[in-house]
């Protein structure tokens, strides 16, 4: 035993105790669990020795170590985590707010987001905000009946003042480019690049009458992105000469809080494209960038349902990469953004909140690149 260590007491009992094996109950009464002097009286140590095991606040020599993990095991202890959290001030939690689960983009980035904690010894609470403002401010203001060591919020109505103004003394990360603000860290991928190296790839293909579909009527709320990538695509005609027509760039309708996709979604894909085809053709549109998958793929179906091939008369570029894009018919060619480097970045952002509260913001950059199919060869 180390110097720290006491003497324990294996083969006697505490006063109170009756004899039969720690942890059991008497017949006809419902045991409470074992405690921490259940596991001292199986180990052999005080337990005080026992909570420095559970705590690592003080060495514990190899073999105690082991006699503790041994009973520990064998009857099943559960340390009491909140009180032990409240201690030392870790709950070993982070919190992921999204949108909305139902999309596949938030529904990947969750994923991702479990598998880079757990490599760093964290679990991840999701919580799905809907898009609702209030949800989102309960988020950006730390939750105050939650203990978590930091919130990762993706946030699809509030802007920068809301944000700034709501934010909590919790360690605090945004993911996505809706929040601009430089006064809080940020884990992004480029939307004005990366919609510029889809409709360049179009323009290199020989396409010359490109289009957008994903605008939005007010930029202060639904889609985050909408405008960077709208930026980015007329980037690339700019470069190569050429100017998209006004029927070409399609709006999506206002965000119905009630959908469960908000307005990013297939319905408005298909919607918005017939709705081109009815009112005037194709007018020339041989290439159509979409700000998302959901987007694409149901442009993909109006497209076949008015006999438009694909890609023969009109290329189509999603941004995702969202697992159903390699099955839709074409194949969708995609940005894919990599998720598994944003959530390390993210949960790596976070614990560094965690450790300094006062360190300067930081905006990280994920990568992606563009995955090409039959869509868009």
């Amino acid at each position: 035993m180390t110097g720290h260590e006491e003497p324990g007491r294996a083969g006697h009992e505490e006063p109170g105790r009756t004899g039969r094996p720690a942890g059991r109950a008497r017949p006809g009464h419902r045991s409470a669990g074992p405690t921490l002097r259940d596991v001292a009286a199986i180990a052999g140590v005080s337990y005080r020795t026992v909570s420095n095991v559970i705590n690592g606040r003080v060495p514990v020599s190899g073999p105690t170590r082991e006699r503790v993990e041994a009973a520990i095991a064998e009857l099943g202890y559960r340390p009491q985590l909140a009180a032990r959290q409240l201690r030392v001030g870790r709950s070993n939690l982070i919190t992921l707010s999204v949108p909305f689960l139902s999309l596949p983009y938030f529904a990947q980035l969750a994923h991702a987001v479990v598998g880079a904690a757990e490599r760093v010894g964290y679990d991840v609470v999701v919580d799905e905000t809907h898009g609702d403002p209030e949800r989102e401010l309960r988020a950006a203001s730390g939750f105050q009946t939650l203990l978590t060591d930091g919130i990762l919020l993706s946030p699809m109505s509030l802007d920068d003042a809301q944000l700034v103004a709501a934010r909590g003394r919790t360690p605090l990360v945004v993911l996505g480019e809706r929040i601009r603000a430089a006064r809080v860290d940020r884990v992004v991928v480029d939307s004005v690049t990366s919609s510029r190296d889809a409709a360049a790839h179009l323009i290199a293909s020989g396409r010359r009458t490109l289009g957008f579909l994903g605008t939005v009527p007010d930029a202060s709320v639904g889609a985050a992105a909408a405008d960077l990538r709208l930026e980015g695509f007329r980037s690339a005609l700019r470069a190569a000469g050429l100017e998209a027509k006004p029927q070409h760039v399609l709006e999506v309708s206002p965000w119905d809080p009630a959908s469960p996709d908000g307005d990013y979604s297939r319905e408005e894909g298909y919607a918005r494209v017939r709705a081109m085809l009815e009112g005037g053709g194709l007018d020339g549109l041989d290439g159509l960038v979409c700000a998302n998958d959901l987007l694409a793929i149901g442009a993909l179906r109006a497209l076949r349902e008015a006999g438009v091939e694909v890609p023969g008369q009109v290329a189509v570029v999603g941004w995702d990469d969202s697992p159903e894009s390699a099955f839709a018919a074409p194949s969708l060619t995609s940005i894919a953004p990599d998720l598994t480097e944003l959530a390390r970045l993210a949960v790596a952002s976070v614990l560094r909140l965690a450790d300094d509260p006062h360190a300067p913001p930081r905006v990280e950059q994920a990568p992606y690149r563009l995955v090409v199919r039959e869509s868009a060869p």
